[in-house]
């Protein structure tokens, strides 16, 4: 299938109706409350549900997108939201965002084939501004075997763990503050079983005041 096919594709599901539920991703709305707001990118940000939940958070979100669609159902919540979004469609094959220019990049269910995930993947972490964080969340490879919904080809799915290697190993300014399983159900119950990363980009270093001289 090619990319055109794909994009089409999702541009059906779009139409179809709205899959993302009217909350943003439970996994990712842990992960980023305690922070300050800033500014966010999005990277396949889907009909926005995200998106526009970071913006009622108080984050100047820019939201991507290759779905046209998928963009304008995003447009109609933000504006029964009452917030502003700035909604940007680009193939993120063929595009990248610029370096070091967000506080928060967020990538919520992109699973991609491996071959495909580096470069994208890679292209996030590169935005992320000193200081600023990239938050991953993704079906971790558990989901097949123990958990509900989901891609069934395990080779898309991945653990925080892994991806993080994958990323600082081309990066030294990167820490890694939360790598994790979450169970969207507790155990014994099933439910969608998540990998959570949030990488760290290492702020500047602050310069102490000269002294004055007598």
């Amino acid at each position: 299938m090619t990319i055109d096919e794909r994009r089409l594709g999702w541009d059906e599901r779009h139409r179809a109706g709205d899959f993302e539920g009217h909350g943003p991703n439970p996994t990712l709305a842990a992960a980023v409350s305690p922070m300050p707001a800033g500014r966010a990118l999005e990277l396949a940000s889907g009909s926005g549900t995200n998106a526009v939940w970071l913006a009622r958070q108080g984050w100047v979100t820019t939201a991507v997108d290759w779905s046209p669609v998928g963009l304008a159902n995003g447009r109609a919540k933000a504006q029964a939201a009452g917030v502003e979004v700035d909604w940007q469609e680009h193939n993120l094959f063929g595009w990248t965002p610029q370096a070091r220019s967000h506080d928060l990049v967020v990538i919520v269910y992109l699973h991609l084939p491996p071959e495909e995930r580096g470069p994208v993947y890679r292209a996030a972490v590169a935005a992320v501004a000193p200081g600023g964080c990239l938050v991953v969340v993704g079906h971790d490879r558990l989901n097949v075997t123990d958990g509900v919904g989901g891609p069934p080809d395990a080779a898309r799915l991945f653990t925080a763990a892994k991806i993080a290697a994958e990323l600082m190993a081309g990066d030294p300014e990167l820490a890694v503050e939360r790598a994790e399983v979450v169970r969207q159900v507790p155990l014994p119950g099933r439910g969608m079983i998540d990998a959570l990363l949030v990488l760290r980009r290492a702020a500047p270093p602050t310069t102490a005041p000269k002294e004055s001289q007598p």
